[in-house]
């Protein structure tokens, strides 16, 4: 019985019909706590699967542990390059709880169980004989032969050191985060590494002025096209970047200067891979996943974590605590939030409070991410956790302690929804204003949001990118600073405008996906049989923005300059802008965010001059950034140095400025 009432049911009235129900959903929570803590001591120990599970030495005993949970199998065998490959010499020895184990003494092994040597375990149950990959097995390699996956014993000579990193994303006062993917994070035609990302990726990232790296597929997943998003060894690192301590390197040089890095961690599902992956690991077919159809994701061809089973409990919470204290990441983006939490996954018309408390939610889903944010900020109470839902379920960002689930951050995803949606289906002349300033602050106050305009769900084959969305194929023949084209003229203004109004207005947190920021043109598309596994589409031509002749570098320079101001004026920390003037016949937004006056003119031929407006205080104006400036490509049609003065009228009682108001422009202006 919940003695006090839950924090987020008295701030909102709307919860208060639904009061039991939030209270079951925190009960459920302590309970599964609570019974973690009475077994384990604490949640952090419950979450140290990973120091008991898979290999690992033992300075006490002088040797190397291998041990596993598969309760259904009959029998577990290692084996591999140890011991030439003999599949029946190696038994492990059953313990309790389905937990089986064999010790291997150093003095016996040290010159046959060695760095980088490989090893497969051989499984027996009723599916009969599987060669697999052990569960928690910290390297994976694939034989470019066979293509064959085996594991591998991961013992550098030398230790990585994290000494001096003492970066806290903590000191960050907003998060401006550049979205990546490793592998095509170089403009070569190939797989990108760590060790090229860290070199020449994180100045440019720097320079850019984010301040924080979102990283995409971490973890080992055989099929490059997937994103990442079909996990087979959720506790290795995707060999085909490089090494554990080339990620540590990236990672480490990222804090080095003062950038936070985060992890695009994928819990929603797994591939369904069954000789890599942990698909039918112990021949039961529900040991990590449900049974039957539950177990199935009928739209992303995975498999769902059963979360209501203790060991795969401390699997996933193993797995988070892993990629912070062994990599020193500075939090997570949690895929899929949306396709855990609900048995239809969100596929579904409407949202309402019975859809989000009585039919349909998968209550063990949401009581582990509760868990999954208590312990990340038992870890380091100053990461970052972001939820990827669009159901906006209630308290999604609410501390878990006041009834919610926890989360730092969600992402707005209805805003790149809504650029894509009015630029597909409506005329520059027909956009509604009143619209776009709903779309942009429809964020509660006590809910942080992510805005951007697009990610790399926009930017993936079967979508389009902004800027190919806005200039199409001329994006391709008529971009050189020599050329005009209307259209080119037009997606240069309309690709500024979107990307300052969103960062101004989307939320207290902006992210831009790699490249999109100068526009890159095309679309990514991994190497795959339909485009005869070409790596022409999955990488990112930086070259573009570097080349003076090419209008893409206005682009990149605006962005730089969109970014320097938001961070010098903490635009972001000001949850909503205040309106001042929604001029709908002139496609005009006025509004007030900190100290600055933002003036954005969609319309798409209207020039105004002597265009004004009220203001709440007098002074004298001066412009701190101009879309239409000639460095960014625009026409250059505002005398930037002009000082704006207010003017009082008496019988209003009111002070207005006035300006020249071009069309298809955003002007931001400064009170000195």
């Amino acid at each position: 019985m919940q003695k006090h009432k839950l924090r987020i049911v008295k701030e909102d009235p709307w919860l208060q019909q639904a009061e039991a129900e939030v209270n079951d959903r925190h009960r459920r929570y302590r309970e599964s706590l609570h019974s973690i803590e009475a077994d384990n001591g604490s949640l952090t120990h419950f979450a140290n699967g990973y120091t008991y599970f898979g290999i690992n030495y033992s300075p006490r005993e002088k040797g190397w542990y291998y041990r596993e949970w598969a309760p259904h199998a009959e029998d577990l065998y290692l084996f591999g390059d140890f011991n030439n490959w003999q599949r029946y010499s190696h038994r492990l020895n059953r313990k309790e709880y389905g937990i089986w184990e064999i010790f291997l003494p150093e003095n016996e092994y040290r010159d046959r169980f060695i760095h980088e040597s490989k090893i497969k375990v051989l499984v027996h149950s009723d599916s009969g004989w599987q060669e697999r990959i052990p569960a928690y097995i910290r390297r994976v390699v694939q034989d470019p032969d066979t293509l064959d996956y085996a594991g591998q014993v991961w013992l550098p000579p030398k230790t990585f050191k994290w000494e001096r990193d003492s970066f806290s994303i903590g000191n960050l006062r907003e998060l401006l985060i550049y979205e990546a993917h490793t592998g095509m994070s170089q403009e070569r035609e190939g797989v990108g590494s760590f060790v090229e990302f860290a070199d020449y990726l994180i100045p440019y990232i720097k320079n850019a002025g984010y301040n924080t790296i979102q990283l995409m597929a971490i973890a080992e997943h055989p099929y490059y096209g997937s994103f990442g998003y079909h996990v087979t060894n959720f506790f290795a690192v995707s060999s085909r970047f490089g090494t554990p301590e080339d990620l540590k390197y990236l990672i480490k040089k990222a804090h080095e200067q003062g950038i936070a890095v985060i992890m695009d961690l994928v819990h929603s599902h797994a591939a369904k891979n069954t000789l890599e992956g942990l698909n039918g690991f112990d021949g039961s077919g529900h040991q990590y996943f449900h049974a039957g159809e539950r177990g199935d994701h009928p739209h992303w061809d995975s498999k769902i974590f059963d979360y209501g089973k203790r060991e795969v409990l401390r699997f996933l919470l193993s797995n988070v605590k892993f990629w912070m204290k062994e990599f020193h990441f500075d939090g997570f983006r949690l895929d899929g939030v949306t396709s855990m939490i609900y048995f239809d996954h969100g596929f579904r018309e409407g949202w309402d409070l019975d859809g989000f408390f009585k039919t349909g939610v998968e209550w063990d889903a949401i009581t582990y991410l509760q868990l999954l944010n208590t312990l990340v900020h038992k870890i380091n109470p100053k990461a970052v956790t972001i939820a990827e839902d669009v159901s906006g379920m209630p308290g999604m960002c609410r501390h878990v302690k006041e009834g919610g689930i926890g989360f730092d951050y969600r992402l707005g995803m209805a805003i790149p929804d809504y650029w894509i949606r009015i630029l597909k289906e409506k005329r520059d002349e027909e956009w509604n204003i009143n619209e776009l300033w709903q779309t942009l602050n429809d964020h509660l106050p006590d809910v942080k949001t992510i805005a951007y305009c697009e990610s790399h769900d926009q930017a993936l084959v079967g979508d389009q990118t902004l800027a190919f969305r806005l200039m199409q194929s001329e994006i391709y023949f008529r971009m050189s600073k020599h050329d005009q084209s209307i259209v080119i003229d037009r997606g240069l203004a309309l690709h500024k405008m979107i990307r300052l109004i969103t960062i101004s207005l989307g939320g207290q947190a902006y992210l831009n996906f790699i490249g999109n920021e100068f526009g890159h043109p095309d679309w990514i598309d991994f190497p795959r049989e339909g485009n005869n596994w070409s790596f022409q589409y999955a990488r990112r031509q930086w070259s573009l923005s570097e080349n003076p002749d090419l209008k893409y570098r206005y682009l990149a320079e605006f962005d730089r300059a969109m970014i320097r101001m938001v961070k010098k004026y903490h635009i972001l920390s000001q949850d909503y802008g205040i309106q001042l003037n929604m001029d709908e016949e002139n496609k005009t937004i006025v509004f007030r965010k900190q100290d600055l006056i933002f003036v954005f003119n969609f319309h798409p031929d209207r020039s105004i001059p002597g265009y004004s407006f009220q203001l709440p205080e007098p002074g004298d104006y001066v412009n701190v950034l101009n879309t239409d400036s000639l460095a960014f490509g625009g026409q250059g049609r505002v005398d930037e140095s002009q000082v704006h003065i207010t003017t009082y009228d008496p019988k209003k009682k009111a002070h207005w400025l006035t300006l020249y108001n071009t069309n298809r422009t955003a002007q931001v202006f400064r009170r000195v």
